[in-house]
């Protein structure tokens, strides 16, 4: 079905019309249609363009409003205020009709994008043989959203987990193993194999660490290790892929406990891209975009100095012959444009590290890999902080593992969904916690701008009040419940009915749902989308407190107050799903 244009994109339409015949001269004229507390819309851009004419702003205004004839069915009032602002409100038949060609649709009238690239997004990437902790959250719920909102707005989207599978410390860990041959040998299976995975493997990385540190010869052997892996020795790599399946075993049960889809095709580590590796510094050195400073390969910039005021270069190649994360960062990039055909490299990372990829993605640039066709770009996140507003620690100050976390949050939301139930079996109240704790951990960082550090405080997160996912998922809830209640009543449309104050407030919202998906998809922004939500759903709140639903006055009011409700239901749930939180039908 063809998208639906929301109304103050038609308001918008017919007031530029009005404004060019009012003013011939000035062409294709934006009267900027902003969403306005004295009506529902105001416009203001009639003082740039009368002052650009030399004319008279409230002259011009008074002319527009003669070309627009209030009372039709889109305008019901449009009124000249100040210097020559237009206070325009719609027609309620307008509101309902255009909802109701939103309801029709299976994408409640949300277009497609016109012209769909290919996105290639880099996100969740925890380092094999480590436990993820709590600075692993938000990569996974940010880069997972953003996944969902870019791929429903058409654009073809790969995902990508560049997880840490390479490097020095696998010598260590291999070594270690060939001289403990039993130590990653399942106790049992069952289903805690991703728990009891990691903590073998967390055993030996302890043991490994202990050993490497106290003996020089197991040191020696661990080096030596290392360029038998990088030389590609078959038994090295047979022992290095038994780490990486055992933390692959741990890392999807936290993601499945996380609930976000993780698919083994999507995962390629570092060590996916060392082949790649010499020939990335051939290029940029035969190019001159790098060049050899004290052995090693290095790229300068001019606006990047260290603290002693000498350039601080981007180090591709040691002197030692080893790679940095650099050159894995370069041929990945190389990789994604030339064989995935990218047009866009998203990269959800840390803000810590924007300088890193700041001078990756300028490298990339120099060398034509990135150009006017295929851009690059981080969207950074901030910290997690706990309560007292420091890094996230535990009371022992060791880093918060992210199962522990995620455990106690479904345990405090239980105990909320327990608290309210009033029909749910055992079985029912264990399900909707899982739901409305991870929702609470994931609306927590979605609802919060990417950039900036948040507080992690489970007593806010799964509170019914605020800006909360809970309350999202109640009001969803509150609704099916109602639409249950309405039994064989439909919701349906009613134009010819005139709409109170709440009703008109939730239907306007309702409409702008495309726009607010639109702006967070463009910008790599969901915390936009989570606002919409939140907003509709205290929309929702009021148009229930004022507005009587099954006791209406009439049988089409009964009827056209269930399409609201209906449709603010429909819209709360694919909004809530591509922020990656389900929507429970009864809490």
């Amino acid at each position: 079905m063809a998208s639906v244009h929301s109304l103050a994109s038609t308001v918008n339409q017919r007031v530029a019309d009005a404004l060019s015949a009012a003013l011939p001269e000035a062409g294709a004229a934006d009267p900027l249609l902003r969403r306005s507390d004295r009506a529902d819309f105001q416009a203001n851009g009639i003082l740039a363009l009368a002052k650009k004419a030399k004319a008279n702003p409230r002259e011009l205004a008074t002319r527009v409003v003669a070309g627009l004839p209030a009372g039709s069915d889109l305008i019901k009032e449009i009124e000249v205020s100040g210097p020559g602002f237009l206070n325009i409100t719609v027609a309620d038949r307008a509101i309902v009709e255009t909802l109701a060609a939103r309801a029709a649709d299976d994408r409640l009238g949300v277009p497609t994008a016109e012209k769909p690239g290919t996105t290639v997004i880099d996100y969740a990437q925890p380092n094999v043989a480590k436990e993820m902790h709590v600075g692993h959250l938000r990569s996974a719920v940010i880069g997972a959203a953003m996944v969902e909102i870019l791929e429903f707005t058409g654009e073809k989207v790969v995902r990508r987990h560049h997880i840490g599978d390479w490097g020095t410390q696998f010598g260590m860990l291999i070594q270690y193993l060939t001289e403990h041959p039993h130590e990653l040998d399942h106790q049992h299976g069952g289903p805690e194999e991703g728990e009891a995975a990691m903590s073998s493997l967390n055993r030996l990385y302890k043991a490994s660490r202990a050993l490497f540190d106290s003996d020089e010869d197991f040191k020696a052997r661990s080096r030596d290790r290392v360029v038998a892996l990088q030389a590609g020795d078959p038994q090295t790599l047979a022992l290095w892929q038994r780490f990486v399946d055992e933390s692959k075993i741990y890392f999807y049960s936290v993601f499945d406990k996380l609930d976000v889809e993780i698919h083994d095709e999507d995962v390629v580590g570092e060590s996916g891209y060392n082949a790649m590796l010499e020939e990335t510094c051939q290029i940029l050195e035969d190019s001159g975009v790098a060049v050899r400073s004290d052995g090693a390969l290095c790229v300068f910039f001019d606006d990047v100095k260290g603290p002693d005021g000498k350039p601080s270069p981007l180090i591709v190649k040691k002197s030692n012959g080893g790679y940095g994360y650099a050159a894995t960062d370069l041929s990945a990039i190389r990789d994604r444009v030339r064989n995935l055909g990218a047009s866009t490299l998203l990269y959800v990372v840390d803000a810590r590290q924007s300088l890193h990829f700041k001078m990756v993605f300028e490298t990339a640039r120099r060398a034509g890999w990135l150009n006017d066709d295929v851009q690059a770009v981080q969207l950074a996140f901030g910290t997690v902080l706990g309560k007292d507003g420091k890094p996230f620690k535990t009371r022992e100050g060791e880093t918060v593992r992210l199962v522990d976390l995620l455990d106690e949050a479904i345990e405090r939301a239980s105990a909320v969904v327990r608290e309210k139930a009033q029909d749910l079996t055992e079985e029912e109240i264990a399900e909707r916690g899982t739901q409305v704790g991870i929702g609470a951990v994931k609306y927590a960082d979605l609802s919060t701008s990417a950039s900036r550090d948040y507080k992690f405080d489970l007593d806010q997160m799964v509170s019914l009040n605020g800006d909360t996912s809970v309350y999202l998922q109640y009001a969803y809830a509150r609704i099916q419940s109602i639409l249950r209640k309405a039994g064989d009543v439909r919701p349906a449309a009613h134009p010819e009915l005139g709409l109170a104050g709440a009703e008109r407030a939730l239907g306007l919202h309702l409409d702008r749902f495309a726009e607010s998906l639109a702006e967070a998809a463009s910008a790599y922004e969901p915390h936009k989308l989570a606002a919409y939500l939140y907003q509709l759903a205290s929309h929702y709140t009021t148009f229930y407190s004022e507005c009587p639903v099954l006791k209406a006055e009439s049988p089409a009011q009964v009827e056209n107050r269930l399409f609201l409700c209906d449709l603010t239901a429909r819209t709360l749930h694919r909004g809530m799903a591509l922020l990656g939180i389900r929507t429970p039908e009864r809490l």
